[in-house]
Order: C-alpha cells, then sequence, then structure tokens
C-alpha cells in the first residue's frame, strides 16, 4: 500500500512542476489560470497523498497530527482548484 501512494507523490510532484513551467511560459492570462489550477490540483493530490501515506502506518501521535492536517489541506486544495479549473475551461470554450 505504500508504494502506491510513493507512486502518486511522485507523479503529482512530476504533473506540478510541468505545469508550473508552463504556467511561466505561456502569455495569455486565461491559458496561465488554467495551468495553475492544474498545478494546484496537483499539489492537493500531492498532499493528501503523503497524508495518507503518514495515516496508513503511523510510527507516533505526530504522524497522525500532521497527517491530519495535509489531508485538510490537500483535500481543500483540490476540491477550489477544481472549481477554479471548471470556471476558467467554460471561459475558455466561449472565446
Amino acid at each position: 500500500m505504500d508504494k502506491i501512494f510513493t507512486i502518486i507523490i511522485v507523479f503529482s510532484a512530476v504533473f506540478f512542476i510541468y505545469n508550473k513551467v508552463k504556467t511561466w511560459r505561456s502569455d495569455e492570462s486565461l491559458i496561465k489560470r488554467l495551468y495553475q489550477t492544474k498545478a494546484g490540483l496537483s499539489l492537493g493530490f500531492l498532499l493528501t497523498a503523503f497524508a495518507a501515506n503518514l495515516l496508513v502506518m503511523p510510527r507516533g501521535k505526530v504522524d497522525i497530527i500532521i497527517g491530519i492536517i495535509f489531508i485538510i489541506f490537500g483535500i481543500a486544495n483540490v476540491v477550489f482548484n477544481f472549481r477554479a479549473y471548471k470556471h476558467y475551461a467554460n471561459q475558455f470554450d466561449e472565446n
């Protein structure tokens, strides 16, 4: 089970870096916003997977506390960035 979370952590970190680079290289503001929200989604998945990895086999109370905090921030990040992505994707389709 730990290997699955490790794979998710690595892939989401790679997607985060990829989308951040695409954000810096794009000139149009709407496309830049789309890449920023994709990067935020990747960061949310990274935090959530890291927290789940901590909570699967905790070593102590600190792991449980940090895992709960990271899972809250990760899920909030995924939800808010998904809403923003839908908003900007609808604007992109209209143009």
